[in-house]
């Protein structure tokens, strides 16, 4: 595999901010970046028009490619950028390039004054169906000034401890480690099922047994990773909430948002689960989704 950290670039300054991110992230990781742009051809009709044509547009999109590799080297001495252009469809050429690659980052629009991301369809299509971790990152100061460079904002861990997988655990470690930021563990919970089922109120004792239970579930989740990383502050908190709003509150002075998605290979299509499709939609920071079996 690749030693790189691959970006999606279009020209946007949401891939801009990708690939701004990308750089930090390269640099504190002691890795390369490559940027991929992906070329589709113009329709007949348009290529033959002189100015509109399919020369005139692979040009500009060469054009985009070479700007944003200068930007970085200027922007970033020291760091290895490499360019690859592509002709074919955007979503099946970044999760191949996914594949051999470290890390896939990719911007995403931001939804304005009411924070979080709008994801794209290619977007969304790549997370779904990569089996390497991907960064969505969008324009704007938070976004940009993401983990690695000092900044105080904790990564954020969302765990469910029924299925608490390694791959984004580690992943969360490793990025609270090389950022020098602490690391909050959130994990959300939901009553006993006879309570739903009966319309049963929760009874305050059982609610107090049943949140040390989830707390004490997320400490022994930990435990190993703890003792693997003991240079990192570790803040945990369990909550009987929605895991989604959980994390998108937590997200809001977090550096990075780190949650696992569970692989399915289904001849009927790949999907990323409720949580993490509403976490990528509403979270205020970037969010690395992070695959895992």
């Amino acid at each position: 595999m690749s030693r790189t950290i691959t970006v999606g670039i279009d020209g946007s300054a949401e891939s801009r901010a990708a690939a701004e991110w990308a750089a930090r992230e390269a640099l504190s990781r002691g890795l390369a970046v490559k940027l991929v742009q992906v070329w589709q051809p113009v329709p007949e009709p348009m290529a033959e028009a002189p100015l509109l044509g399919a020369g005139t547009h692979q040009h500009w999109t060469e054009r985009i490619l070479r700007e944003a590799a200068d930007a970085l080297r200027s922007g970033h001495p020291g760091l290895e950028v490499s360019t690859e252009q592509l002709t074919g469809q955007p979503a099946e050429l970044l999760t191949a390039a996914a594949g051999e690659a470290e890390l896939l980052v990719l911007g995403t629009r931001g939804l304005g004054g009411l924070g979080g991301f709008l994801v794209g369809s290619v977007g969304q299509s790549v997370v779904a169906h990569s089996e390497r971790p991907v960064v969505l990152v969008r324009s704007g100061e938070q976004a940009a000034g993401g983990h690695g460079t000092g900044a105080a904002g904790p990564v954020v861990l969302g765990l469910d401890v029924r299925t608490p997988d390694a791959a984004p655990i580690e992943f969360a470690f490793e990025a609270a480690e090389r950022g020098s930021v602490p690391l909050r563990v959130v994990h959300a919970w939901n009553p006993p099922a006879y309570y739903y089922s009966y319309g049963m109120a929760m009874d305050p004792e059982v609610t107090t047994t049943v949140a040390r239970s989830h707390a004490a579930a997320l400490d022994e989740a930990l435990r190993p990773w703890r003792r693997k990383h003991p240079g990192v502050e570790v803040v945990t908190e369990s909550r009987w909430i929605s895991p989604s709003l959980l994390l998108a509150e937590a997200s809001r002075d977090a550096s990075l948002v780190v949650i696992g998605r569970r692989v399915r290979r289904s001849p009927f299509g790949a999907h990323i689960g409720t949580v993490a499709h509403a976490v990528l939609h509403h979270a205020a920071a970037p969010v690395a989704v992070v695959a895992h079996d």
